[in-house]
C-alpha cells in the first residue's frame, strides 16, 4: 500500500462527517447477500442493517486495507469475509449477490467499464448496485479544472479521477439506473465534491 491508501484515504478524508453521510444514506438499503466494492476503507459494515443482511463479501485490490475491514467488521454481528479480485475479474460466480454496495471507489478504479461489467455480471436479476461516487461536476468552471487538475491529482489520489462521469459509465455498462440524486457535498472543494448516489439494476 502506498501513503495515501495506508493513511490518507482511511484516515482523513474519508471519516470526515460530509462524505460519511451520504455512505449512510446508500448503505442501509442493502439487503440479502452484499458484495462490497472497495471494502478496504472499512466504513461502510456498520452502516449496513443486520436485520436486513445476511453477509457481506468484500472486495479491494489492497490486501492490507481487506485486513483492517475484517478487523472493523467483527464487531457489528453480520459475517464479513474477503475475496480476491484477479486480473480484473471479481472471483465469484455469476448472480450470486443481492447487493452491491460501491462508495467512492469507482473513480479510482483504473477500468471503470470493465470492474463494473463484473459488478453487473455478479449481481442476481432484480438485484440493485447502490453507489455513492464523486466525479464531474455539472459546472463548466468547477469541471475545466477538474480536467486541469487530474493528472495531477491521480498520483496523489490513489488513482483518483476527479472528472469521471460516473451515471453514463453505470448506464454503459447495462445498468439502468432507477434512482439518483446528486449534490456538492456540505464542505469542501467543489472539484473533489460533485456527488450522486442511488441505485441501479
Amino acid at each position: 500500500m502506498g501513503l495515501y491508501d495506508r493513511y490518507i484515504l482511511p484516515n482523513l478524508i474519508a471519516h470526515t462527517a460530509p462524505v460519511m453521510q451520504p455512505r449512510a444514506e446508500v448503505a442501509p438499503q442493502a439487503e440479502g447477500r452484499v458484495l462490497e466494492i472497495g471494502i478496504g476503507s472499512r466504513l461502510n459494515p456498520s452502516l449496513y442493517d443486520p436485520a436486513r443482511v445476511s453477509e457481506i463479501v468484500g472486495v479491494d485490490p489492497a490486501a492490507g486495507l481487506q485486513r483492517l475491514a475484517r478487523q472493523r467488521a467483527a464487531q457489528i454481528g453480520i459475517g464479513v469475509r474477503t475475496i480476491a479480485l484477479e486480473l480484473g475479474q471479481i472471483q465469484a460466480a455469476d448472480a450470486s449477490f443481492d447487493s452491491i454496495v460501491c462508495t467512492y471507489t469507482l473513480c479510482s478504479i483504473p477500468d471503470a467499464p470493465a470492474a463494473l461489467k463484473e459488478m453487473r455480471r455478479v449481481l442476481k436479476p432484480g438485484g440493485k448496485l447502490l453507489f455513492c461516487e464523486h466525479g464531474k461536476s455539472p459546472d463548466l468552471p468547477v469541471l475545466r479544472w477538474q480536467n486541469r487538475l487530474t493528472p495531477w491529482w491521480k498520483p496523489l489520489g490513489g488513482g483518483c479521477h476527479l472528472n469521471r462521469d460516473i451515471p453514463a459509465l453505470i448506464q454503459a455498462s447495462g445498468f439502468n439506473i432507477r434512482r439518483i440524486e446528486s449534490s456538492y457535498l456540505q464542505k469542501g472543494p467543489r472539484i473533489m465534491t460533485w456527488t450522486w448516489r442511488g441505485w441501479a439494476d
